[in-house]
């Protein structure tokens, strides 16, 4: 499947963004699980949001909580990140991946997901 990230940018703190990822996946993305990954600089990368197929329930990391919002368009195949006040520490590559498959380990251990895209770039300043 191919997905192709969009939306980043360079905002100062408390600023808000809103990542798009668009997938290929026509009639099959109703069943994919969908995430976004980030990847500060340096660092390795964590899983932040994550929402299911179906059921459509959500799941944050502690550390984007209350500030960010995962949601999905099925009918355009697209996977949104509403990022609200924005802090320095939010400064990363963000990805969306999917995955068929969900366990325990899927959110936020970060397993089972098999494609990803190529990455946007979120740059937030003090």
């Amino acid at each position: 499947a191919q997905l192709e990230e969009s939306g980043g940018g360079s905002v100062p703190a408390g600023a808000s963004l809103r990542l798009s990822c668009v997938t290929g996946g026509g009639n099959l993305f109703t069943t994919w699980n969908m995430a976004w990954f980030r990847q500060p600089p340096g660092q390795e990368r964590e899983a932040i949001a994550a929402i299911t197929w179906g059921d459509e329930k959500t799941y944050y990391s502690d550390s984007v909580k209350g500030r960010f919002t995962i949601s999905r368009d099925n009918a355009k195949s697209t996977v949104y990140l509403e990022m609200n006040s924005l802090k320095p520490e939010d400064t990363a590559k963000y990805f969306c991946a999917k995955s068929a498959v969900w366990g325990t380990a899927s959110f936020p251990e970060g397993r089972f997901w098999d494609s990803w895209g190529q990455g946007t770039q979120v740059s937030v300043s003090s």
